[in-house]
């Protein structure tokens, strides 16, 4: 992409994404086949499928195998891919290293538009400006809020993890929490960081960060155990992710400790612990609409010249509370795997 037609050089207003995309699409029904009759025929109708020449997306992310989180976010990217007549390829490792060769994999396949998230931005930087030379439009998502305008995205879409960490530290000070052990199951992960450091901000108490290795979940309970054997002060257990939530359960009963578990991101198996009381509430950062608004970004780019935030603004997805008050109407999304 040549730097002086890119948004964050051109410095231009927003635009209304959505209204574009209704023009672009398919309508799908006309006016002439009377009111009743078409709103019946509505009802039960999709929202119409793109005619705009085929597109190939590349979705590269940092995702560790077992991590359903990232479940969600591919199904919103694909069901967005769907509606847009898009070809998804999807590509993910841990390994910072590793992702930056799956994004050059995607440049030499000459795609249309690759979404990427930023866990270790340092580690993407290069690659990402080769994508931009070769005139392919790069969006972020998930991890990589404080960086990706310097890395001169497109566009982000996302959760401020600052944010929800210091919004979660007022909850814990809330419940009454006292000292806090923060599992961070990634070590040198931007956002899991910025999750821990937000918790500091604003609790009252003490926070105890620990590290783990994700990737080995019997490592992550063991660990768990043995630091809550060694410090029964610790009251609330705070992961980072729904799979370690649901591993610290079991670390609790093991160490016969009497502390809570809350946790960021959700997944079905979460919700069910949420509501039965193993687990006290959650932070929702919405992994299905960040999928989704990626690709759906990219495709609005490519057929409109849309940036949501103007290259300004990132959109945020999130952070909100799931606890016992409204985990059943979000349960009813989970089961379908799209919350």
């Amino acid at each position: 992409m040549d730097r002086s037609s890119h948004p964050r050089s051109r410095r231009l207003a927003p635009v209304v994404a959505v209204a574009a995309a209704a023009a672009l699409t398919l309508a799908g029904c006309s006016s002439s086949s009377g009111g009743k009759k078409s709103e019946e025929g509505a009802a039960g109708a999709s929202a119409g499928k793109a005619t705009t020449p085929r597109m190939t997306v590349a979705l590269v992310t940092h995702q560790a195998p077992g991590d359903t989180f990232w479940d969600t976010v591919r199904k919103g990217a694909e069901a967005a891919a769907a509606k847009d007549n898009i070809k998804l390829v999807y590509s993910a490792d841990p390994n910072a290293g590793t992702q930056a060769n799956l994004v050059q994999n995607a440049i030499d396949q000459k795609v249309d538009g690759i979404a990427v998230t930023l866990a270790k931005p340092d580690a993407l930087k290069g690659v990402i400006g080769k994508a931009e030379k070769s005139g392919i439009p790069v969006v972020g998502l998930n991890s990589g809020l404080s960086d990706w305008k310097n890395l001169n995205l497109l566009e982000f879409f996302g959760q401020d993890e600052s944010v929800a960490g210091e919004a979660f530290g007022k909850k814990l000070n809330e419940v009454g929490a006292k000292k806090v052990l923060c599992v961070m199951q990634e070590q040198g992960n931007v956002g899991l960081t910025q999750r821990c450091d937000g918790v500091a901000k604003t609790f009252d108490g003490k926070v105890d960060p620990q590290n783990v290795n994700g990737t080995d979940m019997p490592s992550v309970k063991s660990t768990i155990t043995a630091k809550l054997k060694q410090d029964p002060s610790i009251d609330y257990v705070v992961t980072l992710g729904a799979p370690f939530a649901l591993t610290a359960v079991q670390s609790v009963a093991d160490a016969d400790s009497k502390a809570k578990i809350a946790t960021f991101d959700l997944n079905k198996d979460l919700i069910k612990a949420i509501k039965v009381g193993s687990i006290q509430f959650a932070v929702d950062q919405q992994p299905y609409l960040q999928g989704y608004l990626a690709v759906d970004g990219l495709w609005l780019y490519k057929n409109n010249g849309n940036y949501s935030g103007g290259g300004e603004q990132p959109v945020l997805t999130g952070p909100a509370f799931v606890d016992k008050s409204n985990v059943d109407k979000i349960g009813e999304f989970a089961a379908k795997g799209t919350r």
